[in-house]
């Protein structure tokens, strides 16, 4: 146990100690907020964390193709799209330097499964969405491994009053999505069905995509204070790249990449989620909730394009690759909450039991050579045939207490033990290893007075370390890779201080969050030869605890009525996010197949993260013109940023605005809406992701012809109808 821990848990039993001597005075019912499982309990008038939620009725009306037209409008989130609805979600700055697939240092749980998909990305249906909460700050002390800078929980759809709807959406470079939607609820149960489709060709060479969901829950009320929900989700997915070039010659002679070939393509995705969650009230201020669930990942993709064939004949052909990645993964788990409320203590009691299996095998697709000379690889040669289990065991809980009339504490605290088998059935490899880590909040409350409220927390997000960061070097059978098997697993201390309220102002009821935080992030596990930089026998590549990264800011949102006749939605950010060690960076120059690759070694210590903007601001004006009618206009800026580590490549900020109108018309009890929305509507050039980490070209020479950018694709066009009856 670390030093931090045991002071950690010495507050924590103190703390406790303490409240039993605490006078009992009539503070009223004190509520917990938190949960992994249901969103039935929220509250924020004693969170103590800096928190954002969504309303699912915003996302829909919204009309929008991807979850980060929604998410921009929370400040200290920053989104990569990968295609179509296909989004990697950051918050405050952590991983924006990683772009290869990683884990994004967010827990995503939807309906209580903590979703993790191998692209690193999360693929959410836009149409089944209840509510959205975003956790912001180190949330491991609630949901464990990868929580470094926070969680994002979305609770889908359940029925309601009787009722169908049908819907269709039409747009720019050939988008369509076609909805059918039925409802059903009585004293004994509720029940809701949804298929949907989305697709389109894309504005980028090779970008098409094409969704499918259908979407099923079941609530039935088993007694006045108990009740069972079933939730089903399948999706099946197909998409290709997102259209990236190489550097800025060809962002602005070739946006849409009719030239070149990202390097993985043809991602075939099927998704499937089963939940059950028990939930039972016992009197007034206590419930209990148990969820059993499972999620299923069945992904393929090819990668590395061919250069040789396997006569040493270059290759043109742009469809054509050499590796097979097939990708199988089973994540189960049972999650149990009991709650209790009071006047002098509320608690929360939770377990959370997973057992996940992760299956990769990567094999060749065709007779190929990476060079014009020998050797041959062969069609069908497996490359690699492994499988992870983990095995998670985690009690947490949570702990109010309120001082006095206006102060509460707030503690948190979860014990993670993990564990991970990894077998290799090609080489005939085992291999194990566990994990004891701790992770805790403290925070506060004050009311001010009944409308406002200060908060301050100090919270804590861990990652333990993979099977491939440990034995690497065992792993890949390569001379030039070691391993490292007492790596530590990766902590983020994350502060918040804060204050939330609502005020009058010109008869306009303004709800306000503004927070200060500073979140430190230790122990990064990092390859000592630098990311994404070629091992050499010189310098062998060996993952170790080297790096650390800290982002400091502010964080302010600012919402008005939006029923009256004008409203606005306002979220700013200011993100300092930089690296206080990084000390064994090498930028590769030249191609790492020939004689000629050399690395240069960087200090980066000090540098800013890359992708992160000092200054982001979101803005939107709504105005009623009846209570049928809408328009509304959305303004985004981001400031100028960094797309590499080394902070060489500067890419410029922009501003972008976005136009939407609804109008809605009801026929006895039919509904019709019918919308459209311009995104960017002044045709700005700028690019979604810009990133580099070393001579891309090849040519010894580190400029911005090593960027790889994704062009936005300027104005674009959504129009659609509902119907509901």
């Amino acid at each position: 146990m670390t030093k931090t821990s045991r002071i950690s848990h010495s507050i924590l039993l103190s703390t406790l100690l303490a409240s039993s001597c605490i006078a009992t005075e009539n503070l009223g019912i004190i509520g917990i907020d938190s949960t992994t499982i249901d969103d039935r309990f929220h509250t924020s008038k004693t969170e103590s964390s800096s928190t954002a939620t969504i309303d699912g009725k915003k996302v829909d009306e919204a009309h929008i193709e991807n979850l980060q037209q929604v998410l921009q409008a929370i400040p200290g989130i920053t989104t990569e799209i990968k295609t179509g609805d296909t989004l990697k979600i950051h918050i405050r700055g952590v991983e924006n330097q990683r772009y290869m697939g990683e884990k994004p240092g967010v827990a995503i749980v939807i309906d209580g499964l903590p979703v993790f998909e191998r692209t690193g990305a999360v693929n959410i249906d836009l149409d089944n969405i209840a509510s959205i909460k975003v956790i912001k700050g180190g949330a491991s002390y609630l949901f464990g491994d990868d929580a470094l800078a926070g969680a994002v929980i979305i609770t889908t759809k359940k029925g309601a009053s009787n009722k169908s709807m049908l819907a269709s959406e039409i747009g720019s470079f050939g988008y369509q999505k076609l909805l059918a939607e039925t409802s059903f609820a009585n004293d004994s149960l509720n029940a809701r069905l949804q298929v949907s489709e989305r697709k389109s060709d894309g504005y980028w060479k090779d970008s098409q995509y094409m969704s499918r969901y259908a979407n099923g829950k079941l609530q039935y009320y088993l007694d006045d204070t108990s009740d069972l929900t079933f939730g089903l989700e399948a999706s099946h997915r197909e998409k290709d790249s997102h259209g990236t070039v190489e550097g800025m010659s060809q962002a602005l002679t070739d946006p849409t990449s009719i030239e070149g070939r990202d390097y993985s393509r043809k991602y075939d995705v099927d998704l499937l989620k089963l939940f059950l969650t028990y939930s039972k009230d016992f009197g007034n201020n206590s419930n209990l909730l148990i969820n059993v669930y499972q999620y299923g990942d069945d992904t393929q993709f090819v990668s590395a394009p061919q250069k040789y064939s396997s006569t040493g004949a270059v290759v043109t052909d742009d469809d054509a690759y050499t590796t097979l990645n097939d990708y199988h993964q089973v994540q189960r788990g049972l999650k149990s909450e009991y709650r209790s409320e009071g006047q002098n203590l509320a608690y929360l009691l939770g377990a959370d039991i997973r057992n996940n299996v992760y299956e990769n095998k990567t094999s060749y697709l065709v007779d190929f050579r990476t060079r014009p000379t020998p050797p041959t690889y062969y069609a069908g040669t497996i490359t690699s045939d492994n499988k992870t289990i983990e095995e998670v065991y985690a009690p947490y809980a949570e702990v109010k207490i309120p001082l006095n009339e206006t102060t509460t504490l707030t503690l948190n605290g979860r014990y993670d033990n993990i564990r991970l088998d990894y077998d290799d059935t090609l080489h005939a490899l085992s291999l194990q290893k566990d994990f004891d880590v701790y992770s805790h909040r403290v925070g506060l409350t004050h009311a001010l007075n009944d409308s406002t409220t200060l908060f301050i927390s100090r919270s804590t997000g861990f990652r333990a370390p993979s099977i491939d960061q440990l034995f690497n070097g065992t792993i890949t059978l390569d001379s030039k890779v070691l391993n490292n098997p007492d790596l530590k697993p990766e902590e983020a201390i994350n502060y918040d201080l804060g204050i939330r309220g609502t005020i009058l102002a010109m008869d306009n009821t303004l709800s306000y969050e503004a927070t200060l935080f500073w979140l430190d992030r230790k122990d990064y596990i990092m390859s000592s030869v630098g990311q994404y930089t070629a091992a050499t026998t010189t310098n062998p590549q060996k993952y170790e605890n080297i790096g650390g990264m800290r982002s400091k800011g502010l964080e302010l949102s600012l919402q008005s009525d939006s029923k009256k006749t004008f409203s606005f939605d306002m979220a700013y950010t200011y993100l300092d996010a930089y690296f206080t060690q990084y000390d064994n960076f090498y930028l590769g120059l030249g191609s790492p197949y020939l004689p000629t690759y050399t690395q240069v070694h960087y200090d980066l210590t000090g540098n800013t993260v890359p992708r992160t903007s000092k200054h982001t601001l979101n803005l939107t004006g709504n105005y009623n013109i009846t209570s049928s009618t809408l328009l509304s206009a959305e303004f985004t800026a981001k400031s100028s940023y960094y797309a590499d580590e080394l902070n060489q490549l500067q890419m410029p900020g922009y501003e972008v605005v976005n136009l939407l109108a609804k109008h809605t018309e009801k026929w006895g009890n039919t509904t019709f809406d019918v919308f459209v929305r311009i995104d960017n509507v002044f045709d700005k050039f700028y690019f979604n992701t810009a990133r580099s980490s070393g001579d891309r070209d090849y040519n010894r020479i580190y400029n911005e012809e090593d960027l790889s950018l994704t062009v936005n694709p300027g104005r674009v066009y959504t129009a659609g109808l509902s119907i509901k009856f």
